[in-house]
Parts: C-alpha cells; sequence; structure tokens
C-alpha cells in the first residue's frame, strides 16, 4: 500500500559496511558563485531524507568553497562555507571526501580559475569521485579530466558543449556515471543523481522510501532523456509524432528528408504531415528548420564559432540561406546576435 508507514527496522541492515554510524558517506559539495540553489538542495536533501528515514547517520556533507566568504547564488541568497578547497586539498589523509560535487553558475566557461584547475585535478589524481551538477560538466572538461568519458550537461549547453569539446562523448541524459565521474543535467535531475547515489551506498528500499517522502513517482533512470525545448511537450498525444522530433533533434548538421524520416518511423508522409499539421500548427519540414535555427542559437550564444562554422554545423550549406531562415525565425541576423554576446564568450571556447 503507498500510504503504509516506513518499515524502519527493516532498513538498517540494507546499510553497506562502508557507511555507518562511525563512517557516514562524506560529501563535500563545491559551490562557485551565482549557483543554482534548486540544484544545490536538489542534491543535498535526499542525503537529509536517507539519514531521517534509516534512523542512522548514513551520509554527511559539506558546504566547500575557494575562500571563507559566504557564496551568493544566483537567486541573491547566500549560504556558509564549511571548507575551503585549500583546506580539503591539505586535509585529504585526515579526511579524504568520499565524493565531491560541483555546482557551478553561468558563465560557466569562466569558472575555471587557475585554483579550481589545479584542485579538480589534485581531487582526480588522487581518485576522489567527482559529480557536476548541470553546467559544471563544463569546468571538468576544461580541465582535460573528461577525455572519452560519457558525459551530460543541461540541454541548453548540449550544442555549444558538443561543438567546443571533441574528446568527451556528450549525450542527452538526465545523469550519466562513467567510472570516476558523474554528470547530470543540474536542478532536479541533481535529486535522481543524489538517489541513485543512495542506493548504491545505503540500498534499494531507502532511496524508493526517499522518493516516496518527496512525493516522487520513484527513482528515475539515468538514462532518461533531458526535458528539451520540444520532445516532451508532445509526450501522450502520438509515439510517431515524439519520435519523428527526436530524430529530428538528433539530426541537425546532417538534415534527414521529410520522406527518409517518415521512412524511418513507419508511417507514409502524408500521415507524418497531417500529425504535425494536427498537434505542432506547422508543417514536419517548417519545425525541423526552426530546431535547426534553434541550435545554431544556441551556438552563437555558447561558443565563438565563426558564423559559417555554426551555419554548417546546424544544417547550413549556404551562408544567405541560414542568414534569411535565422532571421526569419528571430527578427535579427546571426550577425547581430552575435554583436550582443557578452564579452565573456571568448577565444578558446570555437
Amino acid at each position: 500500500m503507498m500510504d503504509a508507514p516506513a518499515n524502519f527496522a527493516a532498513m538498517r541492515p540494507l546499510a553497506t559496511p562502508e557507511i555507518t554510524a562511525d563512517r557516514p558517506f562524506d560529501v563535500a559539495v563545491l559551490v562557485l558563485p551565482g549557483f543554482s540553489h534548486l540544484a544545490l538542495h536538489a542534491y543535498i536533501e535526499p542525503f537529509r531524507l536517507a539519514n531521517t528515514i534509516s534512523g542512522l547517520p548514513l551520509f554527511g556533507w559539506r558546504i566547500a568553497a575557494p575562500d571563507t566568504q559566504p557564496v551568493e547564488g544566483a537567486n541573491g541568497l547566500k549560504v556558509s562555507v564549511d571548507v575551503t578547497v585549500e583546506e580539503l586539498s591539505s586535509n585529504l589523509e585526515d579526511r579524504r571526501p568520499d565524493q565531491l560535487a560541483i555546482v557551478a553558475s553561468e558563465p560557466v566557461e569562466q569558472r575555471l580559475t587557475p585554483q579550481l584547475n589545479g584542485f579538480l585535478r589534485m581531487m582526480a589524481r588522487r581518485g576522489v569521485a567527482i559529480s557536476a551538477l548541470g553546467t559544471a560538466t563544463w569546468p571538468l572538461a576544461q580541465a582535460g579530466l573528461l577525455a572519452g568519458t560519457r558525459c551530460t550537461i543541461h540541454w541548453s549547453r548540449l550544442a555549444a558543449f558538443s561543438e567546443v569539446f571533441a574528446q568527451p562523448r556528450i549525450c542527452d541524459s538526465l545523469f550519466v556515471k562513467d567510472g570516476q565521474y558523474s554528470t547530470c543535467a543540474g536542478e532536479l535531475a541533481a535529486f535522481d543523481l543524489a538517489v541513485d547515489l543512495i542506493a548504491n551506498q545505503a540500498g534499494a528500499f531507502i532511496a524508493q522510501e526517499v522518493c516516496r517522502h518527496a512525493t516522487v513517482h520513484g527513482q528515475r533512470s539515468g538514462s532518461n532523456r533531458q526535458t528539451g525545448p520540444s520532445g516532451v511537450a508532445f509526450a501522450g498525444v502520438s509515439e510517431c509524432l515524439v519520435a519523428a522530433i527526436r530524430i529530428m533533434e538528433e539530426n541537425i548538421e546532417m538534415p534527414m528528408s521529410m520522406s527518409d524520416l517518415s521512412n524511418r518511423i513507419g508511417v507514409s508522409r502524408r500521415q507524418l504531415e497531417r500529425l504535425f499539421g494536427t498537434h505542432v500548427g506547422v508543417t514536419p519540414a517548417k519545425h525541423y528548420l526552426r530546431l535547426r535555427v534553434e541550435h545554431a542559437r544556441r551556438l552563437i550564444e555558447g561558443t565563438r564559432l565563426p558564423l559559417v562554422d555554426v551555419a554548417l554545423a546546424s544544417g547550413f550549406v549556404s551562408s544567405s540561406h541560414f542568414s534569411k531562415c535565422f532571421k526569419n525565425v528571430h527578427g535579427i541576423s546571426p550577425q547581430q546576435l552575435r554583436l550582443n554576446m557578452p564579452a565573456w564568450i571568448g577565444r578558446g571556447l570555437g
């Protein structure tokens, strides 16, 4: 029964030998100025719930920062600092964290200072497991720690990340675990990553109870796709429509013909056009074009790629056609948008 009280006695044996009342699993959460409070608390609160549900201090957490000053989040609220990165580095022999989680912010490209770069690389060398929440995947890649690693980042940064960093294997997932590194889409996906850690360290039952207490409908798999700009809006309307949009999103640089697309999903081209006309209000070709233009916009906003490269990466072989389509959708040319971008998007980001 969903409303049955939790069996607390049954939970205690589920804790692994590594986490006990004397030795809780230690999580150091590095917050950078402008961080997302939603991501931070979505990650920490499941650990508090796990402790409350089990009646054991299974997890402990510390807020880390570059210095001792309270760190201000994107919403203007500040959090106090428990430990500095220097203290974490110098105290690894006595108190080595089991997990280092990083909550970054925008503009994420500016956050990798020499101090942070050295700290991340040192923690990696010492074998500390590292989790990146949301855009924090970016500084990990900048530090050279994700070469050959499967990873994810918030969907708004997927396009720019895939163009800027060639070595990490980026994917559109809620969270990805690959060896020493875990990455997630941030915000509420941080909850999913924390619950997955709880399941691994304290058992599936406690993880399920954490979800139940948080009024979350079960534990989500990391392989679930993120809620991107277009996909989930049509969920439940037509599986063929959702599949068509997903295929469009996955084939931006080399656009498919509408005939090939309809063959891929097993419907006629006429039926495909009817689905888009009924539920989207435009033809599939027009929707596909808008997806490509939106991809181009995110590249312009997130990188310094030359506009000709942005056009090619968005499936346009003609710069003039690209500029015309872009202006029709956004009301300004790609050149005008580039001029409006802040100076911090600079060399090295494309």
